[in-house]
């Protein structure tokens, strides 16, 4: 599949000369009383100013035109002499301090607990180096929760760059422990005796090893160079290795803008077991990609065109691919109303590199048997309006239509009645992966109001419409609503609240049992109910130094299943202090 883009573009520059003309040198102006009746007191008024505007998604803006000014001067015979004047005083308000490193921690309900330490500081002129340790953890405590429920999860990454007038680049490490429990018994299908229970080993710790660099050149041909090695692994003996590499150019021939980027990407690994315990698993994938594109520009319309090249070369277990794919990726943009109202649209598609350790960052009860498999996006279509509607009124509405092969949908693991081999994830209480086609339209509103420079609110919303070989798209939700408003309430208090809503979701739940041959599979259909969530904080600036914090989650003690079989801790609490500082 190919597509050739044709574009023509011719630019007409008018410089306009501006000429002053004064007096001649020999006329003779006279001489003039002049009474001042009042002095003249200048007066500022009031201005609002949104915080934040549309972004516009141009890969470049438009280049300014270059305005020639020619001014003829004369000198001026004048006698008249003004009084001096004083200029009046404004009020300034002083300017906020801000320093470089800080400290939070925070304690609450369900034993929670919340720090980071964020250290910075320069070597020298151009060198730096810096620090980030956060740490949460929970006790847990969940009603009616007959497995150990705690988690932590503990982080620690450190960087060192340099900015010069030449380039700027930084090299990063980073170290991540993570901790967490398969709690989800299916109780409400299956029961599960209390010799059961207790002989269940819950428990699953996952540790991350990162090192990443970036590079950025000035004045060149070439964009930024990102670069990272990961390596992920967990208490079950799985391991996996993730290495890429993305490089970009982009230079300018007779007011023509090319573009290109470059990405190769390394996944591969290994699991101990299959979820029947059988045999191991491995995985290798590795995806070359080429984007090349060029950017058109006339008057209020930009245009970007271009494709993406992939090829992708992959083994599973004993089972070797390979694969060309072709993307488009065209977008655009035309200011319907300068800066006030901008349309725009697109055809975008893309190789998605599948991981485990991207898995386990969407769904941490996933089980360490899965199926690793890239996710080929053809395309997705879209058409959107930004823009204000007023000087304190942001919008952005959006609608879309995007196809997927190889979509992976998590979806809960099945318990085997009769199983010898039984694990901790193996009771129905940890979720697979499986892949279908998908094909999903999207309709997303955003609206942005800042009533004041101390209140601003937003609210946004997702509403999905899906169609799979399947027999349901699995816990994908078909909508999603949220609301924020921040407040400043005096110079010293300032509070927040923010909710969001989430639709239902489908899920399935499967007993396997072979010693039964008249029904070894019974499979019953789950809807996961909707909710909200409703969260809060107030804090109090004692200082430009010490901020206290309280922040309240889950006000309205809703005791939803994010996953099936997973409830979530009710009514939360959080109390604790920022504090700021230099060395």
């Amino acid at each position: 599949m190919s597509k050739t883009f044709k574009y023509i573009t011719a630019i007409t520059f008018l410089f306009i000369g501006l000429q002053t003309f004064a007096q001649k040198k020999d006329e003779n102006i006279g001489t003039e009383v002049v009474n001042v009746v009042k002095p003249y007191t200048p007066t500022i008024s009031d201005a609002f100013k949104v915080k934040e505007t549309p972004v516009i998604e141009d890969e470049t803006n438009t280049q300014k035109e270059e305005i020639k000014y020619n001014i003829f001067s004369f000198p001026v015979a004048s006698t008249f002499t003004p009084a001096k004047g004083r200029a009046a005083d404004v009020d300034k308000s002083a300017k906020e301090r801000i320093f470089k490193n800080y400290a939070t921690l925070g304690v609450g309900s369900y034993g929670t607990v919340n720090g980071e330490l964020f250290i910075t500081e320069n070597l020298s002129n151009t060198d730096y180096v810096g620090g980030m340790l956060r740490h949460l953890s929970s006790q847990g405590g969940i009603n009616d929760v007959k497995l150990d429920d705690k988690y932590y999860n503990t982080a620690l990454d450190l960087t060192y760059g340099s900015r010069t007038r030449e380039m700027d680049w930084n090299a990063d490490l980073g170290y991540k422990h993570q901790m967490y429990n398969w709690y989800g018994l299916p109780t409400e299908f299956v029961a599960f005796t209390d010799e059961v229970i207790n002989g269940i080993s819950e428990q699953q710790t996952y540790q991350t090893l990162s090192l990443g660099a970036k590079l950025g050149m000035k004045d060149s041909f070439m964009n930024e160079t990102s670069l990272q090695f990961k390596r992920f692994w967990d208490s079950h003996g799985s391991q996996e290795n993730r290495f890429f590499i993305k490089p970009g150019i982009d230079f300018e021939v007779d007011n023509y803008k090319f573009k290109a980027d470059f990405v190769a990407d390394y996944v591969g690994g290994s699991f101990e077991k299959d979820y029947s315990a059988i045999s191991d698993i491995s995985y290798s994938y590795l995806n070359f990609g080429v984007q090349p594109s060029i950017l058109l520009q006339q008057d209020d319309l930009s245009v970007q065109a271009g494709a993406g090249f992939f090829y992708s070369s992959g083994k599973f277990n004993n089972e070797t691919d390979g694969k060309f794919y072709i993307f488009p990726q065209v977008k655009a943009s035309y200011k319907l109303v300068g800066d006030i109202m901008i349309a725009y649209a697109g055809a975008e598609g893309t190789l998605k590199q599948n991981t485990f350790a991207d898995f386990v960052e969407e769904n941490k009860f996933v089980s360490p048997t899965l199926a690793i498999a890239p996710t080929n996006q053809q395309y997705d279509v879209y058409v959107g309006l930004k823009g204000k509607l007023a000087n304190t009124v942001a919008f952005n509405v959006r609608g879309s239509y995007m196809a997927e092969d190889d979509k992976a949908f998590f979806m809960a693991n099945p318990y085997e009645i009769s199983n010898v081999n039984v694990l901790g994830y193996t009771y129905g209480n940890s979720f697979g992966v499986v892949y279908d086609n998908l094909t999903t339209i999207s309709v997303f509103g955003e609206l942005k109001m800042d009533f004041s420079k101390n209140v601003a609110f937003g609210i946004n919303g997702t509403f999905n419409s899906y169609t799979t070989d399947q027999a349901e798209a699995w816990n994908l939700p078909s909508m999603k609503v949220g609301a924020n408003l921040d407040v400043n309430i005096t110079k010293k208090w300032y509070a927040g609240t923010n909710i969001f809503f989430v639709g239902e979701r489908k899920d399935m739940f499967t007993t396997v049992d072979s010693m039964d041959p008249l029904n070894p599979f019974i499979q019953k259909a789950v809807t996961l109910d909707s909710y909200f969530d409703l969260n809060a904080h107030l804090g109090y600036k004692h200082s430009e130094r010490l901020t206290g914090f309280l922040k309240l989650n889950n006000i309205a003690n809703q005791q939803y299943e994010r996953w099936m079989n997973y409830p979530v801790q009710g009514f939360q609490f959080l109390i604790g202090a920022n504090y700021k500082f230099d060395f």
